[in-house]
């Protein structure tokens, strides 16, 4: 599944075609996760003016634009947002104009440049899990609950600590994430840290391969209940977090099967994994093998001494 450093990646490799316009829009299977709008089409003549991410998904925005004669057309005077997810398998993949649709091409978006040298967007999706929406139809929906980012100010120890006590930190009356735990005094949260971590709510973005190699640079075992942490261990994850995944983004994210980002390269920080995938394997620190458990279901690869679990 393409995770926060693979979506930020492809966010990043879609740049080239800002300030193109749409030529074509092709909708070959609309039936994703949730049905694609049947009126896509009235993204023709209109600029992609910027994309942006905000968990997993990508938001394309569109700009009104102006036909080959200089005329506005009455039909795009307003922006349009494109809200996007890669769900399980899906990928956004950049092509040479005529380049044939693939199987699993769901959507095949033409651009032109000011030179008019066209571009296709392919959306391919071997799983169809994913999802091309409407920004304004589904924003309260899929946006509007989660969590703060993990590379943003928001997200800090401080933050994560009084978050899981359910105690109100200081200015921490506008967050929402925050706010909706305290409204009442309720018990720590005492599920275990990875699952935690995991939350959407919580923050968005740290799957599972980052969880599991965030948790083992900080020495602290998957299944520790939360709140059973102290505020400087939350210091020491709230930081690898952060620096693991901008090292993702950096390599250009995990390839574990076959995503590739828009320009049709893969990523390398699977390279660098110390534990995720490792189960039996030795500990890079200690030589100990390495134990997986099963966490919400997910596989959680561990090092018994260097992550021992709290008493």
């Amino acid at each position: 599944m393409p995770e926060l450093p693979e979506v930020e990646t492809t966010k990043t490799s879609l740049s080239p075609l800002h300030g193109q316009q749409v030529a074509d829009i092709q909708v070959f299977q609309p039936k994703l996760r949730w049905a694609m709008p049947d009126d896509l089409g009235s993204l023709i003549h209109r600029t992609l003016v910027s994309v942006e991410r905000r968990a997993k998904y990508l938001i394309l925005n569109f700009s009104p634009s102006t036909s080959d004669d200089g005329s506005q057309h009455a039909h795009i005077k307003e922006p349009k947002k494109l809200l996007v997810h890669l769900g399980m398998s899906g990928s956004l993949q950049q092509h040479e104009h005529a380049t044939e649709k693939r199987k699993h091409d769901h959507l095949l978006i033409t651009f032109r440049d000011t030179d008019n040298n066209k571009t296709q967007l392919h959306y391919y999706d071997p799983r169809r899990f994913g999802s091309v929406l409407w920004y304004r139809d589904y924003r309260t929906k899929l946006l509007d609950h989660l969590g703060p980012e993990p590379l943003s100010e928001a997200f800090t120890a401080d933050y994560l600590y009084h978050l899981i006590q359910r105690t109100t930190a200081p200015n921490d009356s506008n967050d929402t994430a925050a706010a909706s735990t305290t409204k009442s005094k309720k018990q720590p949260i005492a599920r275990a840290i990875k699952s935690v971590i995991m939350e959407q709510q919580v923050v968005v973005g740290v799957g599972n391969i980052y969880a599991t190699e965030s948790l083992y640079l900080s020495g602290i075992h998957p299944a520790t209940p939360a709140h059973q942490l102290s505020y400087e261990q939350l210091l020491v994850l709230v930081a690898h977090i952060k620096d693991i995944l901008l090292k993702a983004i950096e390599l250009g994210g995990s390839t574990l099967r076959d995503f590739t980002v828009a320009s049709g390269t893969t990523g390398y920080f699977q390279q660098t994994l110390n534990v995720y995938g490792r189960q039996g394997e030795a500990c890079p620190h200690c030589d100990t093998p390495l134990k997986n458990i099963k966490l919400n279901g997910r596989a959680s690869v561990y090092c018994t001494n260097c992550q021992p679990l709290n008493p």
